[in-house]
């Protein structure tokens, strides 16, 4: 696969410090094959490592997220070439960008593509959008952790309704179980994810990181862990010139410029 391949997945830059990486197979309704998982967690990787990007938003198009992953790939395969694909390791590059990483949803975010959103920071979604793990619904499991983001997200009970019988849950039902950050409309989905990796990507970059890790390493710990996590990360803070130039551009009443030192 030549990982350059403008095709299935395109990049943009949409604002200073923002990237897009776009799904693009619009007669699949952006169902995840092999292409695109690597594309996805090869475009991350690369984005994460240029300094003059700050915040990542995933995004499909108007009618899917991704409707899950490519049946028509995985129909035949054995239980060693599912292992040999390897995909478990590029969903792990992908939850594991040190990037905040946003999901603009609209449309269809099922099985591999509920997947997708939930290793996401926050999730942007339309009012139409439709989530769902329907896996079960095939004969199989979910494989990207289904089975363990969506019961950290919305509760053991819940998640358990909806992975048993595989039914699609609404934008709104996934607001109110916790697993969407924010519903707006459908035409403003991309735009506002947008506007919010915006937002971030203007803040503390070594702030910023040190958020993310202290959330994510945190969740699965003991609170006392995850306390300690945080008090550390707040005082490796304060040897940054971003700490230094935050606190005087607050005292001069002014907005700070941060640079990422």
């Amino acid at each position: 696969m030549d990982v350059s391949s403008p095709a299935v997945v395109i990049t943009e830059r949409p604002a200073d410090g923002v990237g897009l990486i776009r799904i693009n197979r619009p007669d699949a309704r952006n169902a995840l094959n092999l292409d695109v998982r690597r594309l996805l967690a090869h475009n991350l990787t690369e984005m994460s490592g240029d300094p003059s990007l700050r915040c990542i938003v995933l995004a499909g198009n108007e009618t899917a997220f991704a409707a899950g992953a490519d049946i028509k790939e995985m129909a035949g395969a054995g239980a060693i070439d599912i292992l040999q694909r390897g995909t478990h390791q590029l969903w792990r590059t992908i939850a594991a960008c040190p990037r905040p990483v946003i999901a603009a949803v609209n449309g269809y975010a099922l099985g591999g593509g509920c997947e997708l959103a939930m290793t996401c920071d926050i999730i942007i979604a339309g009012e139409g959008a439709k989530f769902g793990q329907p896996e079960v619904k095939i004969g199989v499991i979910p494989g990207g952790g289904g089975t363990q983001r969506l019961p950290r997200a919305a509760g053991k009970y819940r998640a358990m309704r909806y992975l048993l019988t595989g039914d699609l849950f609404s934008a709104r039902e996934a607001f109110d179980m916790g697993l969407v950050s924010e519903v707006v409309a459908d035409a403003e989905v991309e735009t506002r994810a947008i506007a919010v990796a915006r937002q971030i990507a203007a803040l503390a970059p070594l702030a910023v990181a040190q958020i993310k890790q202290c959330v994510l390493r945190g969740l699965d710990a003991p609170l006392d862990t995850g306390l300690a996590l945080e008090v550390t990360a707040n005082q490796l803070l304060f040897a940054s010139q971003d700490q230094k130039e935050g606190m005087a551009a607050f005292i001069e009443k002014r907005t700070p410029k941060f640079t990422g030192k």
